[in-house]
């Protein structure tokens, strides 16, 4: 009887570390830190870190912008961090986070937002892209409802089999989903890493390139705090990809909550500015992926 008890007690405690060992391949243990998670892509004097990599500053003045990305290529999960965007005048500065496969790669899969400075007092504005195998422009806009440069807010991707959604404050702004039954392109096959730049771009960011920086307001600072990147690195273990501990696969990420849901057609009713799907001068004929979706 006792060895019965001492193998089932082993068996089981097998089991627990199995499990445990299977959790650790797809939801990290610990929050994602600047020096452990990130590299420097460009001016490295232009990107200072704070509270050793818990935070980052980055600069933009004319000589140069900077830029980041991750050590590691994810194959869906979520990312999120803590952004304040550069106050005052602002106009035609770009400050993009994105998931791409590639910043080389012809066949792009890409999940974009990009932060569309503007001049002191007017609202600040996110727009949106989606990239699948190489195909894009499926822009949309929407004004902050709030200042994005006073405090630190959270901007989040959560990126499953399912769809493709973009959260500010955990508040859904933008759903993508997958049809691909209906020949629609999903981004789906491609791992992608995380990419942050601080940029000018004067000839399209504000007002389609009419609104210019202001140089003498430079340098300019935005900073980047508590990222979380929650996923299957690649390459990694086989098994990663259908492990039932990835939590952003499981049925409550399929589609918005009831509460997600209401939220995400109140920024649509007051908040969206521009949407390609109604772009009638760029597509007379509406593209498929906007007939149906929430």
């Amino acid at each position: 009887m006792a060895t019965l008890v001492l193998t089932s007690l082993r068996n089981s405690i097998l089991s627990l570390f199995l499990h445990v060992l299977a959790f650790s391949f797809s939801v990290r243990g610990r929050p994602a830190t600047f020096l452990q998670d990130f590299r420097i892509t460009w001016s490295d004097y232009h990107i200072r870190q704070i509270n050793r990599g818990r935070a980052i500053q980055l600069v933009l003045d004319q000589s140069a912008g900077c830029g980041f990305a991750s050590k590691s290529r994810y194959l869906f999960g979520r990312v999120s961090m803590k952004i304040k965007l550069i106050p005052g005048d602002s106009a035609a500065l770009l400050q993009p986070f994105m998931c791409m496969n590639s910043d080389t790669n012809t066949i792009r899969d890409e999940l974009d937002f990009e932060f569309l400075g503007n001049r002191t007092g007017q609202p600040y504005t996110v727009q949106t892209n989606i990239y699948a195998h190489g195909k894009g422009v499926r822009e949309q806009r929407i004004n902050l409802w709030f200042d994005p440069a006073a405090e630190f807010h959270i901007y989040s991707i959560l990126w499953n089999r399912h769809h493709v959604v973009f959260y500010v404050d955990e508040v859904p702004i933008r759903v993508y989903k997958n049809n691909e039954a209906r020949g629609i392109p999903f981004p789906k096959f491609q791992p992608m890493g995380i990419y942050c730049t601080l940029w000018e771009a004067d000839d399209w960011a504000t007002r389609g390139g009419l609104e210019k920086i202001d140089w003498r307001k430079a340098p300019f600072y935005a900073y980047y705090k508590d990222f979380d990147i929650e996923g299957c690195p690649v390459p990694g273990p086989r098994t990663c990809a259908s492990n039932p501990n990835n939590w952003w696969e499981g049925a409550a990420y399929q589609q918005l909550s009831p509460v997600e849901a209401r939220s995400y057609q109140w920024v649509r009713m007051n908040h969206m500015i521009y949407d390609y799907c109604t772009d009638k001068s760029r597509y007379p004929v509406t593209p498929p992926e906007c007939v149906a979706r929430i």
